[in-house]
């Protein structure tokens, strides 16, 4: 239960600090963070509770991460059905507590609530198979990081800078594209207060990073291969 409860408000502050700083932030012209502000929001969502969790549960924060890790055989297939659930949780809550701020400003319209699309609701118009794509590649890359950064032969105490940074990068390449998930919490989480159009369209959002992640999975210990003993 400790390691849920921390799975659970890891994804709380990934969803409220990164979607937040979206919402509130960068939607607010005195301050205007734009997308590399949002980009560095999110990585460090994931750096502060990699370093705060992450020996409690090994802060995963995304089923998409928690299914790689099960293909790359780091984390229990057991363990998978409550990780997905703490983490679904912890997005909701976060983006409820964010829509609840959010909404007390005078003339709060929710709009896109930080959400995720493709086509019409593409930041950048880009095409359902352009965003399935990039949702693919950058939840590879990102899982590749991880794998690499947590390998017990890469440098000990850096993989939270690593992983942060590497959320940081992908962020800066698709928000554009779909304003970015590889996350199925992250997405479904803004999704559920917006209804509609998002809830349509999360379908995207829970296959396309879980493929990535599957295929990372996969590709890292071919790659790598296992340490020498």
């Amino acid at each position: 239960m400790n390691r849920l409860a921390a799975e659970a408000i890891g994804t709380f502050w990934l969803v409220f600090g990164g979607c937040g700083s979206a919402v509130l932030a960068a939607a607010f012209p005195q301050v205007g963070i734009g997308l590399l502000g949002v980009s560095f929001a999110f990585g460090l969502t994931v750096l502060t509770m990699a370093y705060a969790i992450g020996h409690i549960s090994g802060c995963h924060l995304n089923p998409a991460v928690s299914v790689g890790l099960v293909v790359g055989k780091r984390f229990p297939a057991s363990d998978l059905p409550g990780y997905i659930g703490a983490q679904v949780l912890g997005a909701v809550l976060g983006a409820g507590t964010l829509y609840l701020i959010a909404s007390g400003k005078t003339g709060f319209d929710i709009g896109g609530f930080a959400s995720n699309g493709y086509g019409e609701h593409s930041p950048g118009g880009y095409s359902l198979m352009a965003a399935l794509l990039t949702e693919i590649v950058l939840t590879f890359m990102f899982l590749f990081i991880i794998l690499g950064a947590t390998d017990s032969r890469a440098p000990q105490g850096f993989a939270p800078i690593a992983i942060g940074l590497g959320l940081t990068l992908i962020h800066l390449i698709g928000i554009p594209i779909t304003n970015l998930s590889v996350n199925p919490a992250r997405s479904t989480g803004p999704a559920l207060f917006v209804g509609g159009w998002a809830i349509g369209q999360l379908w995207l959002f829970w296959i396309a990073p879980i493929i990535g992640a599957a295929l990372a999975g996969v590709a890292y210990p071919l790659i790598a291969g296992s340490p020498k003993r």
